[in-house]
């Protein structure tokens, strides 16, 4: 069985993948059943797929006529996905969105939003929250922490006569380059560019603005703090 499972990953990633021999065959033998599972309930989904989807328990999908992925792509048990909005969602090969992570692409009836799209090889981390309101675009082969939230729309206010709440909102996004790497509880805002290469420390809060790339920021607003290399 592990060469098996090591030859259908490999296919799957696009890349040599080994289990590591010390886990046991019945931890195994239950995952590729809950493999299994999530193959067909991704292939009942009717989400538009160019390969092999896979879908956790507790899954919800709205819009997912709007829905497009690529190969390989793992959306695990309790997401909660709303792809409304006028660009959709789209996820390139080998995506993972972890346990009960949540993509919302519109928060307006009156208007709605953006919408999301994810490259190759990215995983979206668990308990993560993505406003796609004013769009979010993430590259390649990035990996985030779990706990992040993007918020692609700010709330206007400067009308003392008004209540905040109906003042509407502005709506920049936020694009995230290739390779990079974003801490636990994270809180990225509308309006932030962060280019390939960067490192976004854990906790920080990264505001609008450039982060230039193969650097590495931190703290509340994230600042630089050094090159990578």
């Amino acid at each position: 069985m592990r060469k098996q499972l090591n030859k259908i990953i490999s296919r799957l990633k696009g890349r040599s993948y080994e289990i590591d021999g010390r886990i046991p065959s019945s931890y195994l033998f239950s995952l590729a059943w809950a493999g299994g599972i999530m193959r067909i309930r991704g292939y009942l989904s009717g989400v538009k797929s160019d390969g092999f989807l896979f879908i956790g328990r507790n899954v919800t999908l709205k819009a997912r006529s709007l829905i497009t992925t690529g190969k390989g792509v793992t959306i695990q048990s309790g997401c909660y996905i709303d792809a409304l909005s006028t660009a959709g969602i789209v996820f390139g090969n080998n995506v993972s969105a972890g346990k009960k992570t949540r993509i919302e692409c519109t928060g307006n009836l009156q208007m709605i939003g953006k919408g999301m799209a994810v490259g190759d090889n990215v995983g979206l981390g668990s308990d993560n929250f993505f406003g796609a309101a004013g769009g979010i675009e993430i590259g390649d082969d990035c990996i985030l922490g779990n706990f992040i939230s993007f918020h692609s729309e700010n709330h206007n206010y400067s009308d003392p006569s008004a209540a905040i709440r109906l003042q509407g909102v502005t709506r920049i996004g936020i694009k995230v380059g290739k390779n990079c790497w974003i801490g636990s509880k994270a809180i990225i805002l509308d309006g932030a560019v962060i280019e390939g290469g960067c490192i976004i420390a854990a906790g920080s809060v990264v505001k609008a603005g450039v982060y230039h790339a193969d650097g590495i920021y931190g703290g509340v607003p994230a600042t630089f703090i050094k090159k990578r290399f």
